[in-house]
């Protein structure tokens, strides 16, 4: 409700956020643990949750949900440059999982640009429910899609590069408090031409909270 009140449209398309799960440990005396994160993926809450229209998200859970973050990465990517024309808000839970981000693309772009100009998946995937997932994502080959992004990702600058590849973002979503408050400078360098930034909430001992005003360019969260 918060963001509705000052970006409108958010029904209207899509938001590729990036989620991540880590694999689960166990404690001297044998109990399982995980981060808090992973647990609400893989709860019923999140997996059977019904579908909002203004949280219509490019990534598949299958991708969310895989244990391997590279290959969770490269799906929920490609997911998003597919659905390049769609997504109207980006973002992760912490700053820093989106310069993670733009560091895999950077690698990964031309294997990316391939899947999409020849419709098919990387032998690089190979997990059963990315896989599956992204087949019913990646149905056909688009040359003109692929050219399009290898023309962006190609370039000697990467200013910009977020807005250039999703041109209809409106913002960035994540925390950029406490310690994420490094990744601001190179967030705003990859942003470049974005008119806002929303810093969505604090993140203290596992509780969320806060939301800052004002939302737009000018506003200071250091």
């Amino acid at each position: 409700m918060f963001l509705q009140r000052y970006v409108t449209g958010l029904d209207e398309g899509k938001a590729m956020f990036l989620y991540f799960v880590k694999a689960e440990m166990s404690t001297p005396c044998g109990l399982p643990a995980r981060t808090v994160l992973t647990s609400y993926y893989k709860s019923k809450h999140f997996k059977g949750r019904s579908h909002d229209r203004y949280n219509d998200q490019t990534s598949p859970d299958e991708a969310i949900l895989c244990d391997d973050n590279n290959q969770s990465m490269y799906c929920q990517l490609l997911s998003g440059m597919i659905h390049r024309q769609q997504v109207l808000r980006l973002g992760a839970v912490f700053a820093s999982t989106l310069l993670r981000a733009i560091s895999f693309l950077e690698r990964n772009w031309v294997s990316l640009c391939n899947d999409i100009r020849t419709g098919k998946l990387s032998p690089v995937i190979t997990d059963s429910g990315c896989r599956l997932a992204m087949s019913s994502i990646l149905k056909s080959a688009d040359p003109r899609l692929a050219d399009e992004i290898e023309n962006i990702c190609s370039r000697r600058s990467w200013k910009g590069i977020v807005c250039n590849l999703w041109p209809k973002a409106k913002y960035i979503e994540a925390v950029v408090t406490g310690s994420m408050s490094q990744y601001i400078p190179a967030l705003n360098l990859f942003r470049a031409m974005f008119t806002s930034n929303v810093k969505k909430s604090s993140l203290y001992t596992y509780a969320w909270f806060s939301k800052k005003r004002p939302v737009f360019a000018h506003a200071s969260y250091r």
